[in-house]
């Protein structure tokens, strides 16, 4: 054997050695990205919204949130009509640029123009809890909660005090809508019957829907998910 040529040739075990340390590694890089795959399928990461900010607490702490925690009005928590919960926010002020992060794990706020509802610590953190609300931009930039598909998205066309009041929205609505129910929820302010509409996985083609009904009733219909 040619010395020279044997310096450049590695023995059988060690090539093979070689290539299961790239593979590997190869596939150790390729499931680095994996760790997001806890994300909810459709997840939107990234995802920014401006609007109007409001504060709860008063009459809520203590109670159980939308996704069955206990409200603490101390912690850095908030509410959204359509992020899934566990959803991790950076909301900023567009008054005076504070920015606090806040973790989504109620449904609200059911107001039409207002895009979330922070606890009374988000609020002193942006300095608008004297003022009760602020223009803000809201972006979504991680996720703490449990890995699955995101629920459906409904149009909640109105909500009332008494149920006679819902079950006869029910009733027109379910001519031209197979998708209607009414659901009862009990706040600090007492019992209301919600009447909501669809099962969407599009909240463009909810918000459409909304549209639609808000132009067909005395109503101003907002786009809930159901979780």
């Amino acid at each position: 054997m040619n010395p020279a040529s044997g310096a450049r040739t590695l023995p059988a075990f060690l090539l093979l050695l070689l290539l299961l340390l790239i593979a590997w590694g190869g596939n150790s890089c390729a499931g680095r990205p994996q760790k997001n795959a806890v994300y909810p399928a459709g997840y939107p990461i990234g995802y920014v919204q401006q609007g109007y900010a409001s504060w709860y607490g008063p009459g809520f702490h203590g109670n159980k949130t939308a996704n069955g925690e206990v409200y603490d009005s101390h912690q850095l928590t908030a509410a959204h009509r359509t992020l899934p919960f566990g959803s991790v926010a950076q909301v900023r002020s567009l008054t005076n640029e504070r920015r606090v992060t806040v973790r989504i794990n109620d449904r609200g706020p059911f107001v039409k123009g207002r895009i979330i509802d922070l606890s009374l610590a988000a609020a002193q953190a942006l300095a608008m809890a004297g003022r009760g609300t602020d223009q803000v931009e809201l972006r979504v930039v991680g996720y703490h909660g449990r890995p699955g598909a995101l629920g459906y998205l409904r149009v909640q066309v109105a909500s009332f005090v008494e149920q006679a009041n819902a079950q006869a929205l029910a009733r027109k609505l379910k001519g031209k809508h197979p998708d209607v129910r009414i659901v009862a929820v009990e706040l600090s302010s007492g019992r209301y019957y919600r009447v909501q509409v669809g099962e969407f996985t599009s909240e463009q083609q909810a918000e459409e829907l909304a549209e639609r009904l808000a132009s067909q009733f005395d109503a101003e219909p907002l786009v809930i998910r159901d979780d």
